[in-house]
């Protein structure tokens, strides 16, 4: 699951992407600095050649009694530095070639190896060449012929090489700035592109955090303001809690419209059954009471199911009860019955409607009150994510193996005392439709403890 969630992550995908795409183009540019910072110490070494060559071609002239090229002294001293990676030659053309006529002291006993086409060589400007050198590492060497003005003087091939490693050092050095500046600017670039998506992903979290409170009750639209890019979906989404809860109204006004409907008839069935005696009259009020029973279970179900699918509900549970142990306490009063509600009982935020809150205290208060003695108390605390109200009588309290019967539809454990077994049926059908429950223990004070556990709508 976590593997999935990573994958499907938006933050992630973009991260992911945005980086990569960064780093190549990094790489991109360090290659292309790298081979023109080459190209460019190529061309300045082939410079430095260029001038040796010219220098040489100034310095050189022929010596008849020798049949041999005098050059003076040239001022770089390595060229009179054996093996020190700068060298000349000078090789004999024409009819009688001969390779070396003169050279540096710096090839010592070695000669540089050019191939012999004097076509090739301009007499005018040079060509640029690559050879072996003495020690078997490649060269970078410029060339041209050169005729002297003396009457016996032959044609000559005047070349200047320079070892390639000369290269090396600068290119190493430029390559280590290059990699750190770049590490440096990649990372720059990967930071900006991090703070770049936390703050464009950020209205996300906002409205995200808008929606919890909207589940959660704490409010019934989402509000703040949110980018251009997102007004419209969440336009919509208010349009849509709009229409949910013009829905659940429309439902709960529609149960109630029903309820009415059907009670008034079965409320002239039951008033014309209690005026006549007889089996017929005993027969229509049990089925009118039964019929009774039938639709207040289905509505309240009913009615519970719609307000569960609904958004942004929250009904803070001390008043109602507050509001319902006045009434219990002047419904009781002629048996003297003291309705209390315990100090420290929290004020948890109810998740659903504040109807099936009074329908859920009342039916378990009432029935407190039947079998009470002479207190009921009433206590509210938070138990993980559920609200637990508890309902303590000082009663006979309950047989242990009649706690879990007397929630199901009908069961009276006492059919001494006034009612139809129903609201206690309807207690656990409206609690577990919000995903509680309900159950039955013994009291502290002496009788029955009921236990009604409701989800609160919001987690801390």
């Amino acid at each position: 699951m976590k593997g999935s969630a990573a994958t499907g992550s938006l933050r992630l995908r973009l991260l992911a992407g945005t980086l990569a795409w960064v780093l190549l183009t990094v790489a991109l540019a360090g290659w292309g600095l790298r081979a023109l910072f080459r190209e460019h110490i190529a061309q300045q070494l082939q410079a430095q050649l260029v001038l040796q060559l010219d220098a040489l071609s100034g310095n050189v002239d022929w010596d008849d009694a020798a049949q041999q090229p005098r050059v003076a002294l040239l001022s770089d001293a390595r060229l009179g530095q054996p093996l020190s990676g700068l060298y000349w030659q000078i090789d004999r053309l024409g009819s009688a070639p001969q390779v070396a006529l003169a050279r540096s002291r710096s090839l010592w006993d070695q000669v540089l190896q050019l191939p012999a086409v004097p076509g090739e060589y301009p007499a005018r400007g040079h060509r640029v060449l690559r050879l072996a050198g003495p020690q078997g590492q490649q060269l970078l060497a410029v060339a041209r012929t050169l005729e002297l003005p003396e009457d016996e003087a032959p044609l000559l091939r005047l070349a200047v090489a320079g070892d390639e490693a000369l290269l090396a050092e600068p290119l190493q050095r430029f390559t280590r700035m290059l990699l750190l500046a770049l590490s440096m600017l990649a990372l720059g670039l990967a930071l900006a592109v991090a703070l770049q998506l936390h703050l464009a992903l950020r209205p996300l979290a906002v409205l995200r955090q808008r929606l919890a409170d909207v589940r959660l009750g704490r409010a019934e639209r989402l509000q703040g303001r949110f980018p251009q890019e997102l007004t419209p979906l969440v336009d919509e989404f208010n349009h849509v809690l709009a229409e949910n809860a013009d829905m659940v109204q429309r439902a709960r006004t529609q149960a109630g419209n029903l309820a009415h409907a059907v009670h008034t008839p079965l409320a002239v069935l039951a008033n014309a059954a209690g005026q006549e005696s007889g089996p017929l009259a005993q027969l229509v009020a049990e089925q009118v009471a039964s019929a009774r029973r039938q639709v207040d279970w289905h509505l309240a179900r009913a009615r519970a199911a719609a307000a569960v699918r609904a958004t942004g509900l929250a009904t803070p549970v001390l008043e109602p009860i507050r509001a319902l142990l006045r009434t219990m306490g002047r419904l009781h009063a002629a048996r003297g019955i003291a309705f209390t509600l315990a100090q420290g009982a929290q004020d948890l935020p109810f998740r659903g409607e504040a109807q099936d809150l009074y329908e859920l205290l009342g039916n378990l208060l009432d029935n407190a009150g039947k079998w009470a003695c002479a207190r009921v108390l009433v206590d509210v605390q938070r138990a993980g994510a559920l609200a637990c109200i508890s309902v303590d009588d000082d009663g006979p309290g309950i047989p242990e193996a009649e706690r879990a019967r007397m929630f199901e539809r009908g069961t009276r454990l006492d059919e001494g005392q006034p009612g139809s077994g129903l609201g206690l049926d309807i207690v656990r059908a409206l609690v577990e439709t919000y995903g509680g429950s309900v159950q039955a223990q013994a009291s502290v004070l002496g009788g029955a403890r009921l236990l009604l556990y409701l989800p609160i709508s919001e987690s801390s």
